[in-house]
């Protein structure tokens, strides 16, 4: 297997308890990615210090990008920490999940040239994340106590093929759970800047992706994550980031004009 250089671009804002637990899994990987990435919102100096604290732990290189909190501006931070990113392949997660231990793994297998993958997610009730927010490790499987979506929660790496199929939709793709080749997230421009507050700013990157002719490719069965509980965020610009996102779709719309060239 023909393992192209690869960053791990973690996002987080202001909730370094649950970024413990990540990068703590991220520290359990049997293939470690060849640097972690923080893409930091402007989280204050709990964030900081715990990734201080993890430099220790985590065995590759582990950058913090960060800028000031100006409000949500997710788009942006990612645009910088892909900036920064050395890897040839970039994975993608949120840093409220706890990552499988053949997370990177599966994700490496399952990458080709012209694809970006969309992975799913198991989650974990509200009573169980704030149990496991507590203790000092964790070990999560299909069958804890807690977990729900099940079926996101189990690695069949002889089956996986029974999990994959391609599409050209930009539906149901989320950031904690992608990975693309970072030539195709250049020739896009990156995420979109204008998009600011909750929603849609992966969907709407996946559907300039494809627009470039560049394939979704859905994986089940592994790359297994576990989502932690957090309440719902505001969604005052939603409509918005929705009119965006079927404006890309109905003029074939391939890049965007604010974008990672601009980050």
């Amino acid at each position: 297997m023909s393992v192209p250089p690869t960053s791990l671009i973690v996002s987080t804002y202001n909730w370094p308890e649950a970024l413990k637990f990540c990068l703590l899994s991220v520290a359990r990987q049997r293939m470690l990615p060849d640097e972690v990435i923080i893409a930091d919102d402007g989280s204050r100096q709990e964030t900081r210090d715990l990734i201080e604290a993890m430099r220790g732990i985590i065995p590759v290189p582990l950058i913090h990008v960060w800028h000031e909190d100006l409000g949500f501006r997710k788009t942006e931070i990612l645009n910088k920490a892909v900036r920064k990113s050395s890897g040839d392949y970039l994975i993608q997660i949120d840093g409220d999940v706890i990552l499988h231990p053949y997370f990177i793994k599966d994700h490496i297998v399952a990458a080709e040239p012209g694809a970006f993958v969309r992975g799913t997610r198991a989650r974990i009730t509200p009573a169980k994340t704030a149990e496991i927010l507590l203790r000092t490790h964790v070990n999560l499987h299909v069958f804890s106590k807690g977990v729900y979506n099940r079926l996101n929660a189990l690695r069949l790496p002889f089956l996986k093929s029974l999990g994959e199929r391609k599409e050209m939709k930009s539906r149901n793709v989320r950031g904690s759970n992608l990975a693309f080749w970072k030539a195709d997230f250049v020739r896009v421009n990156g995420y979109n800047n204008d998009l600011k507050g909750w929603g849609h700013e992966d969907e709407e990157l996946a559907a300039r992706l494809i627009n470039n002719s560049i394939v979704k490719k859905i994986i089940k069965l592994s790359a297994v994550q576990f989502h932690l509980h957090h309440d719902e965020l505001q969604r005052p610009n939603e409509p918005f980031h929705v009119q965006v996102v079927e404006e890309v779709v109905s003029n074939n719309i391939k890049t965007c004009v604010n974008g990672y060239g601009r980050s």
